[in-house]
């Protein structure tokens, strides 16, 4: 994973699932599914569908061996899969 994750995906101006604009200060999330930043409702249809859970360890999965870096780290892509964070 490029250095630029951060930058590309935290400081995304609207959700790109529902399409919902995104301010600074507004916390998003990645989705486990195609790794593009979320808003918080959108997080939570994730969280329901059948398949979340499987792949949800998918993602823990790929992205540790993506970016090598503990899944913990707050400063980490992997991280920002199941955290809020903001701009």
């Amino acid at each position: 994973m490029s250095e630029s994750w951060k930058e590309k995906l935290s400081c995304a101006t609207h959700c790109r699932r529902c399409s919902l604009k995104l301010a600074p200060g507004d916390p998003r999330i990645l989705s486990v599914y195609d790794h593009e930043p979320i808003c918080m409702p959108c997080k939570g249809v994730e969280e329901k569908r059948a398949d979340y859970e499987e792949s949800s360890k998918n993602a823990i999965g790929q992205c540790l061996m993506d970016v090598e870096l503990a899944y913990g780290d707050p400063g980490g892509y992997c991280y920002h899969h199941f955290y809020p964070f903001t701009c």
